[in-house]
């Protein structure tokens, strides 16, 4: 490569001699300049004449395999020299190629568009007209127009009201919605130590590394940048870097090249961006940045996913009902406008052709207020409040069992699945001999530690090393042992305390992969100087020339007890057992007076970790102990995950699994992958790298199944903001899975999410109940407003009654009945199908009957009013009203026409309603009386309507209200609300209503109670017809449509 035109970027660079601080910061001082340089003249000139003429070519990084390159031809390929780095023009060209090193932050959607997508919903859209209509027609109302003064303005405000709120609640949860991406800047690293120019530079800004950077690396740095491992500084180099590759452990890394088609796990010589230095340091160089990194690839990733997250089924469903209901809206509107147009349009016919057209605008306003009444009937405005609340009320019942639910339309996805959790934590395996020096191995040779924070137990460490201390733990201390100590009870790691005050550590043999061992010389409480080890049971073994009998007793080791031991290494791990050997010795004879002082003579020994397999010679065995690691989706090895399947029962233990057991690259390289994932019983993917879990969920969610994902590091994120129900691990999990999933498990218990199984589907059935009860209620208010326009009668009920009806009165039941208990059965049932319909047909055929019943109920008690004294009995007439017949009542039109019609006046209340003057306002204003009995019984027969609701098909025998007291008191609040609205004048103005009288009172109860009968009969039915509707389910065969 040859340098840029260092002159063209009018650039000062002057090099002296300096104390290595000094070059640091000149260095700095210089690197500002430079950059500011840069800009400016990118500025005045256009960067792509820059790129051009420099002389500098773009790196092709995407197409060099660095890991499958040694170090010569990477330096060759980068143009750089690790000794000096890059030079200060060749990073600023760089930097105008690939820009800083940071992931881009996607578009925010604008104000505006947000505000319009929050009435891109059908319902809404519904009520946004009906609302635009009722303003219209305030103003223009006659004086035939019904409503008068504030009550014509109440309906369009208050639905006005309601798209608002919930126009501001969608807004509030789109910009909440993308912090998966901002988790992820924060786990980059900040800041990096670069060569370049010959000079060190330890606090340079990590966004300002390029690809051919020189980057030394520590214990504790995070990775700031993709890079190749070009030196190692210390024997070893491990790096945590389980948060993107899923692996439990600390990988080992190494100089040495891989293969070119080697995964991400197996690009041993290579260090990723947001991953962890825990031991040694290294030198790198720098291969890709920003976008082009694995992290960058983890952002577009979770970036694609969140462009293309649906709808719940449940939203789903809702929305095809919004649309059927539009449809049908749309119909009944119309039916009703024909019924009535030749209230407001006549004609005569003169010669066979209608002649002399009459038109009254204020009854064709009134009738068109009439169709406006109607869909504001229909629609079920509470609804989305209801079920939010009933969302929210489930949340919580789901964080007192410490799953947090973070996207409440979610929450009803858990009733499509049954998953069986299962968590296994890191257990003692088999102890056969030397317990105790095992323990004592365990505890002292160690550097990992647990602590208690708030009501979890946190390890820090190492996994394995926290876990063999809880062995110790939980094999206690010896009896007798136990020695006067400093240590406080409730120490969460008392015995291995104990231990470690019995055996005062001197001296760390550091664990290295050559001897895949670790060693401590300690101070032994038996006055003695003792080496403790532990690793690889192999590599422990093969150093060994003793073993430990039970009794404490040693013998030398010969061959068959070599072969015994192997043999249940063998066994041990092929029941996906990790096996760690234990052994001690005395310190050789130079450490006998060794006290970890570096003046010792043998301390120089220590020094070169080539000498520590010589100083862990000839032990003696002690035994192993098996490890059991979480069987969850990151174990990458294939037998071991196999092993693992078998043993919970995914597999049985002699079955051919080889077609239903691939790793992630195996499975991207199938032909047919949607047809391997529609194989009966259970799939195992192992080594999967985020791209292909992305790939699995994509596959599966356009089959048609629901897609329950854990995970918990920054490799699931993508997968987890993909799948339906993403669920992310609240102890282990990053924040970036976090984010991207829809639930947390606060205790990162697998069981936490059967719970969660089993509360999603009591939610989802208590969803269907207030659903029943709402939509029933509003094909009944339906009925009444259609048969009171065929009929031709006065309107019973005015808008802004219906939207108080459909929003407060009927709100509260409705919400209750989210507290339904759950079936005792609730979780041996099979997991409903995503397809499975809300609205069945036989329940469909039920709202009918019900909603029939509610239009009869409703329109029938406003025409007894007007036609009879009496009903079953109970005395109508001592307010003084007049009587009318069923044919006046229907041709009220008419009434002017109408010889000698006179009507008395009649109390309502406080109130005198008089009609001497016009007669004909009896069925205008005199209505009032009548349309408050039609409001009474519809509240009434909504709220008796809600015991329905308990069950689908279950009786009130069997299920009495009282199972849900909350519905009980839900009841006596509505019918209170309604008290309220009754008896206070003010609002009894606005809602246009009178109080009613205690026999008034009774004729509503007569009227309305036979609605539990109905439905009872209804439910008897539906138990006695359940075999013939539902047939036993079977497995569904997925139709090759592809």
């Amino acid at each position: 490569m040859h340098p840029p035109n260092v002159s063209k970027y009018n650039l000062h660079i002057i090099y002296v001699k300096a104390s290595p601080v000094e070059e640091e910061e000149k260095y700095l001082e210089r690197r500002a300049y430079d950059l500011r340089e840069s800009v400016t003249d990118l500025m005045g000139k256009g960067g792509d004449e820059d790129k051009q003429s420099n002389g500098s070519e773009p790196l092709k990084l995407d197409t060099f395999p660095a890991w499958a390159k040694d170090v010569r031809e990477c330096e060759e390929h980068f143009g750089v020299s690790v000794e000096r780095g890059l030079s200060s023009s060749e990073v600023l060209t760089r930097h105008q190629i690939y820009g800083l090193n940071e992931l881009e932050k996607p578009e925010g959607t604008s104000l505006l568009k947000l505000i319009l997508e929050q009435f891109n919903d059908t319902l809404v859209r519904i009520l946004l007209a009906a609302a635009v209509v009722s303003f219209v027609l305030a103003f223009v109302d006659g004086d035939e127009g019904g409503e008068m003064g504030i009550t014509a303005f109440v309906e369009p405000l208050v639905i006005f009201l309601i798209l608002i709120v919930n126009a501001i609640v969608g807004i509030w949860q789109e910009t909440n919605a993308e912090k998966a991406l901002e988790a992820l800047k924060e786990i980059q690293s900040q800041q990096a130590t670069v060569t370049r120019d010959g000079v060190k530079v330890s606090c340079l800004p990590a966004k300002e590394l390029v690809p051919g950077d020189v980057v030394e690396l520590r214990v504790g740095d995070k990775v700031p940048a993709d890079m190749r491992v070009v030196g190692l500084v210390s024997s070893t180099l491990r790096v945590e870097q389980g948060s993107l590759t899923g692996e439990s452990e600390a990988v080992s890394k190494t100089t040495k090249a891989v293969e070119e088609n080697a995964d991400i796990q197996g690009k041993k010589c290579m260090v990723f961006a947001g991953t962890t230095v825990v031991n040694g340091s290294c030198v790198c160089l720098v291969t890709h940045t920003g976008m082009s990194t694995e992290i960058g690839r983890v952002h577009s990733q979770i970036q694609e996913a969140a462009q293309h997250e649906e709808d719940t089924p449940l939203k789903k469903k809702l929305n095809e009902f919004g649309e059927a209901l539009t449809m049908i809206i749309g119909l009944v509107c119309a039916l009703v406008w024909l019924i009535n147009v030749k209230y407001f349009l006549s004609w005569e016919y003169v010669d066979g052709w209608p002649r002399n057209f009459k038109f009254s605008f204020e009854k064709c306003t009134y009738y068109f207020e009439i169709a406006v009444a109607l869909a504001v009937a229909a629609i079920p405005e509470g609804l989305p409040a209801v079920i939010t609340t009933c969302l929210a009320l489930g949340t919580r019942k789901m964080a007192q069992k410490n799953a947090l639910v973070r996207k409440l339309p979610r929450l009803g996805l858990f009733g499509l699945s049954m998953l069986r959790g299962l968590l296994l934590i890191h257990e003692m395996g088999r102890l056969k001999i030397g317990l105790w020096m095992i323990a004592k191995i365990a505890a002292v040779c160690n550097d990992a530690y647990v602590e208690k924070s708030e009501n979890q137990f946190v390890a820090r460490g190492m996994p394995t090393e926290a876990a063999l201390k809880v062995l110790v733990e939980k094999m206690g201390f010896p009896e007798g042992a136990n020695k006067a100590s400093s240590l406080a009870d409730g120490n969460v790691l008392r015995c291995c305390g104990l231990w470690s005050e019995l055996e005062q550590r001197i001296a760390t043999l550091e664990f290295d992969r050559d001897r895949k061992s670790m060693g401590v010389m300690v101070d032994s409480s038996s006055g003695k100087k003792l080496l403790l080890v532990k690793g690889a049971v192999e590599n422990v073994l093969e150093r060994s020339t003793h073993i430990q009998l039970l009794d404490g007793s040693t013998q030398e080791l010969d061959q068959y007890s070599r072969d015994l031991i192997l043999q249940s290494l063998h066994d041990m791990s092929m029941s996906a057992l990790r096996c760690l050997g234990f052994a001690y010795s005395d310190v050789p004879s130079d450490f006998a007076t060794y006290d970890g002082s570096e003046d010792h003579p043998a301390h120089q020994q220590l020094l070169n970790p080539s000498n520590y397999s010589s100083i862990e010679s000839n032990l003696t065995f002690v035994g192993f102990v098996g490890l059991r690691d979480p069987p969850r989706k990151e174990v990458h090895n294939k037998s071991t995950a196999e092993a693992i399947c078998r043993e919970i029962g995914v597999f049985e233990a002699d079955e051919d699994i080889s077609s239903r057991s691939l790793t992630g690259k195996e499975f991207m390289d199938v032909k047919d992958q949607k047809n391997h994932l529609r194989q009966s019983g259970g799939l195992l993917f192992s080594r999967a790298e985020p791209k292909h879990k992305q790939e699995i969920v994509r596959l599966l969610k356009e089959d048609g199944e629901v897609v329950a994902m854990t995970g918990d590091g920054v490799n699931d994120a993508p997968a987890l903001k993909l799948a339906d129900i993403g669920v992310a691990m609240g102890i282990s999990g990053t924040e970036v899975a976090k984010e991207a999933s829809d639930m947390v498990l606060a205790d990162d218990n697998f069981s936490t999410i059967v719970a969660a199984v089993g509360e999603g589907r009591s939610i989802y059935n208590n969803m269907k109940a207030f659903i029943r009860y709402m939509i029933s209620s509003n094909i009944g208010e339906v009925a009444s407003i259609f048969l009171t326009a065929a009929l031709g009668i006065p309107e019973g009920m005015i808008p802004v009654q219906l939207l108080w009806v459909n929003l407060v009165t009927d709100g509260p039941p409705a919400t209750a009945l989210g507290f339904n208990p759950p079936d005792k059965d609730i979780m041996k049932k099979p997991p409903r199908r995503s397809d499975d319909s809300l609205i069945t047909a036989w329940i469909l055929f039920r709202y009918l009957v019900i909603g029939m019943y509610v239009g009869v109920a409703t329109v029938g008690v406003f025409i007894i009013w007007y036609t009879h004294s009496s009903f079953m009995g109970i005395d109508l007439s001592q307010d003084g009203h007049s009587l009318v017949s069923y044919s006046q009542l229907a041709h009220w039109g008419q009434c002017s026409s109408w010889e000698g019609f006179k009507v008395s006046p009649f109390t309502a209340g406080s109130q005198t309603f008089s009609f001497e003057s016009n007669p004909c306002e009896y069925f205008h204003q005199g209505k009032i009386k009548a349309s408050t009995l039609s409001l009474s019984v519809l509240v009434a027969i909504e709220m008796f309507n809600s015991l329905n609701a308990l069950s689908e098909d279950g009786s009130l025998v069997t299920m009495p209200p009282w199972v849900n007291p909350w519905l009980l008191l839900a009841m006596a609040v509505s019918f209170g609300l309604h008290f309220v609205i009754l008896y206070v004048p003010f609002l009894a103005q606005v809602f246009g209503i009178v109080p009613l009288s205690l026999n008034e009172w009774l004729l509503v109860l007569a009227v309305s109670l036979p609605v539990i009968l109905i439905d009872e009969v209804l439910k008897f039915v539906g138990r006695c017809t359940s075999g013939y509707r539902y047939s036993p389910r079977t497995p569904s065969e997925k139709k090759k449509t592809e």
